[in-house]
């Protein structure tokens, strides 16, 4: 028979907390960003396809967050639009809602496709600009996005 409900309550308490922290301290040293040594990097990586949005817009670029990082123009900048997103229970590169009523402009050819890991989540998402709703959307992750401002405008 087993003599753990003879302990005090407080000694079970102890027990119980001693086991919880080295169970976290070996989660934290077998996180993949603590086992690349020197060269770690955050868990958000996203990478960002833009085509047809303009010389030096154009290409793909990798982004690191928390540290920032990569070959992003802005890599400050993009994890700050994207962290000014996040939110418990919202998808922060959620496309545009089904059934959604969209101005009838158009905005230029551009587009993005954006993929990898954002708060623990994948993402694997599309951007463009053929109507209000998809301007409005891109804008919205400027500078993760390149500003290309509209066709026309001054």
């Amino acid at each position: 028979m087993f003599q753990v409900s003879r302990l005090p309550a407080a000694a079970r308490l102890l027990g119980a907390a001693a086991l919880s922290v080295v169970t976290l301290a070996s989660l934290a040293t077998a996180h993949p960003a603590s086992a690349a040594g020197g060269e770690a990097r955050g868990a958000d990586h996203l990478t960002i396809t833009v085509r047809d949005a303009g010389a030096g817009a154009d290409g793909t670029y990798e982004l690191y967050c928390h540290p920032n990082g990569g070959s992003h123009p802005d890599p400050d900048g993009a994890c700050a639009v994207a962290e000014r997103d996040t939110r418990w229970g919202k998808d922060t590169f959620a496309p545009v809602p089904e059934g959604s009523v969209c101005t009838m402009q158009y905005g230029g050819p551009a587009t993005a496709h954006v993929t990898g890991t954002w708060a623990g989540r994948p993402v694997d998402t599309t951007y463009d600009r053929r109507d209000g709703c998809g301007i409005s959307r891109w804008d919205r992750m400027v500078p993760l996005l390149p500003d290309v401002g509209t066709p026309g405008a001054p």
